[in-house]
């Protein structure tokens, strides 16, 4: 079993920065695929960035703002927030699935995901 917890959320102004940090235990993320989500009051589950086998990923809306990486111990993800915005406000969410085993297609797909974080509230203001 993986258990996943989100840490580094806040409140910052637009233009302003955050950096996620999601730890793993159980697994390193050397044998997990993973992905970071979010989901805004009313809005569905998007996915914003992950990692694929060694292929990154990011949301159109996100790319060159956010940067995702892995830590020297391979049991946490960062997701490095930049230049953020109004809209980027939501509920951040750390997802993972057994390294291999996700097809590029589910990516963006919350269900394609076993293991989540419980999620972390981020809100930028303007």
């Amino acid at each position: 079993q993986v258990q996943l917890v989100e840490s580094g959320g806040g409140l910052v102004q637009t233009g302003g920065s955050l950096r996620l940090s999601c730890a793993a235990s159980g697994r390193t993320f050397r044998d997990l695929d993973m992905g970071w989500f979010r989901q805004a009051p009313g809005k569905e589950r998007e996915f914003v960035a992950g990692f694929r086998r060694s292929n990154t990923h990011y949301r159109d809306a996100v790319k060159g703002r956010f940067s995702i990486s892995r830590g020297s111990a391979e049991n946490t993800v960062f997701l490095q927030m930049d230049s953020l915005k109004p809209e980027d406000t939501a509920t951040y969410y750390c997802a993972a699935h057994p390294k291999g085993r996700l097809i590029l297609s589910s990516l963006g797909t919350p269900s394609a995901y076993s293991f989540w974080g419980p999620g972390i509230q981020v809100t930028v203001s303007s």
